[in-house]
C-alpha cells in the first residue's frame, strides 16, 4: 500500500520498452518487402510451426465457422455488433453545410486489422475494429490472424463482412499489410492489438501506412470507497490481470479498510481462477494499491496515470465524469465494469495505453474518415482575406505568394 505522494514519486508509466527488438523486427519487415509470399511462408513455419501455412480463408469457411459456433455465442456476437454500430453511427462526423469553408469527409479506402491468436483469442477485436470501419464506409477490409484461425474469430469475420482473411501473424503479417505481397494487398491503415513485436512493427511501418496506435500493456485503474462492492472490484482486477503477465492494475481507495479488503479478496480469487498463473504474475509484478485522501486526490491520480481504462465505483461516481480528462475510457458506477467495454457496450476497446490518454483518444468510426477542407472565397469577400494574408507572406519573404493574392485585389483579368 502506498500514499498518492509515494506512488507518484516511484511510478514509471508503461511504455514500449522494446527498442532492443527493433533491429530484428526491421529485418523481418525488409525481408517481406523484398521476398513477399516466400518470406511470409518461411516466418510462419518458423514461428507458428512447420505444419502452419499462409492462406486466404474462403468465405464459405467463414460462414461455416459462424454456423458452427454455439448459438449463445453467435447471438452474443450479433447483439454486440448491433450495440457497436449504434454507438459509432451516433458519433460519426456529419457533413457540414456547404457554404464558404467546410470539411468534406471521405472513408479510408483499404483497412487492415491484426487479430491476435496467442494467449487468448479475440473475436471481439474483429467487432471493435471492423464495425467502426464499416460504419465509416471503408471499401475493403483485410484481417490477418495467426494460423490456423480460431473459429470464433472467423465467425466474427463472417458477421462483419470482412473481404479478405489470411492466416498470417506476427511482424510478417503487419509487413504484408503495410507493403503488400503477391497474395495480400497493401492497405492504407492498420489497426488492432498485438504483442511487443507487433507493436514495434506497427511503429516502424508508420508513415508508409497509417496505424491506430502503438499499444503497450493493458491497464485498469479502479477507484473505490466504503460504499463499493468488494467482490465486484476484486473480480474486475482479475479480469484485467488475466490478459497477460504485463497487464497493469491500480486500486485507488478513499478508505484504508476497503483497500485492504479488495486486495485480500483479489488474492483469494486468483487462486481459483482458470488463468491463475498469468493473474498471479500480473498482480505480483504490475499492481499498485494506493490510498487517496479524498476525491480530489483520486481524480488527480487518475489523470496522472492516464490509464487505458478508468473505473469509478464510488458513491459519487457520476461526479468524476467531467473531472477525469486523461483516460482511454471511463467506466462510471458499479454496473459499468471494464469487461462490458471489452465486448458489448459500443465504444471500441482499442484504447491508448502507457499514459497516452493524455493526448490520444480511443479508436472510433472517425479514425476511418479523412477530412479535406473546401475553401471557396467569393469576389465580394476576397479583399479582407487577401489583406490579412499579403503582409504575412511578405514577412516570410514569400513574394510570389503575396503577388498571387495582390493580382486579384482589383478584380484583374479573370480569363
Amino acid at each position: 500500500m502506498q500514499t498518492a505522494q509515494q506512488f507518484k514519486q516511484s511510478y514509471r508509466q508503461a511504455g514500449q520498452d522494446g527498442y532492443d527488438i527493433s533491429g530484428r523486427v526491421l529485418d523481418i519487415i525488409r525481408d517481406v518487402r523484398k521476398n513477399g509470399d516466400a518470406a511470409l511462408a518461411r516466418y510462419t513455419k518458423q514461428f507458428d510451426g512447420e505444419q502452419s501455412e499462409v492462406r486466404e480463408i474462403p468465405s464459405e469457411e467463414l460462414k461455416a465457422a459462424f454456423e458452427s459456433i454455439p448459438d449463445e455465442l453467435r447471438q452474443a456476437l450479433i447483439a454486440a455488433k448491433e450495440n457497436i454500430e449504434a454507438y459509432q453511427t451516433k458519433i460519426k462526423w456529419q457533413p457540414a453545410e456547404p457554404v464558404g469553408f467546410y470539411p468534406v469527409f471521405h472513408p479510408i479506402g483499404r483497412v487492415g486489422i491484426y487479430v491476435p491468436g496467442g494467449k487468448a483469442n479475440y473475436p471481439s477485436t474483429v467487432l471493435m475494429t471492423a464495425v467502426p470501419a464499416k460504419v465509416a464506409g471503408v471499401r475493403s477490409i483485410t484481417v490477418v490472424t495467426p494460423p490456423p484461425g480460431n473459429p470464433a474469430t472467423l465467425a466474427a469475420c463472417h458477421l462483419c463482412g470482412i473481404d479478405h482473411v489470411y492466416t498470417v501473424g506476427g511482424v510478417q503479417g503487419i509487413a504484408a499489410l503495410a507493403y503488400g505481397t503477391e497474395t495480400i494487398g497493401r492497405v492504407d491503415k492498420i489497426c488492432g492489438p498485438g504483442n511487443a513485436y507487433v507493436a514495434m512493427a506497427k511503429k516502424l511501418v508508420y508513415g508508409d501506412v497509417g496505424i491506430d496506435s502503438v499499444a503497450g500493456p493493458s491497464e485498469l485503474a479502479i477507484v473505490v470507497d466504503k460504499s463499493s462492492n468488494t467482490e465486484w472490484a476484486a473480480l474486475d482486477l482479475l479480469a484485467q490481470a488475466e490478459h497477460d503477465e504485463q497487464a497493469r492494475t491500480y486500486l485507488i481507495s478513499l478508505d484504508r479498510e476497503k483497500l485492504e479488503e479488495v486486495g485480500r479478496l483479489a488474492v483469494r480469487f486468483a487462486e481459483e481462477a482458470p488463468r491463475r498463473e498469468i493473474i498471479k504474475k500480473s498482480l505480483a509484478d504490475n499492481h499498485w494499491a494506493i490510498l487517496a485522501e479524498d476525491r480530489s486526490e483520486a481524480v488527480d491520480l487518475l489523470n496522472f496515470i492516464a490509464p487505458e481504462h478508468a473505473a469509478v465505483q464510488t458513491e459519487d461516481a457520476e461526479s468524476y465524469a467531467e473531472d477525469v480528462s486523461n483516460a482511454g475510457a471511463l467506466f462510471v458506477g458499479g454496473y459499468s465494469p471494464e469487461a462490458i467495454g471489452d465486448y458489448s457496450a459500443g465504444p471500441s476497446h482499442v484504447l491508448p495505453t502507457g499514459g497516452n490518454a493524455r493526448f490520444q483518444s480511443g479508436l472510433s468510426v472517425n479514425d476511418f474518415l479523412t477530412a479535406n477542407a473546401v475553401i471557396r472565397v467569393d469576389r465580394a469577400d476576397y479583399r479582407r482575406y487577401a489583406e490579412a494574408g499579403i503582409p504575412i507572406a511578405k514577412a516570410e519573404e514569400l513574394y510570389a505568394h503575396a503577388a498571387s493574392m495582390e493580382a486579384r485585389l482589383n478584380g484583374g483579368n479573370e480569363d
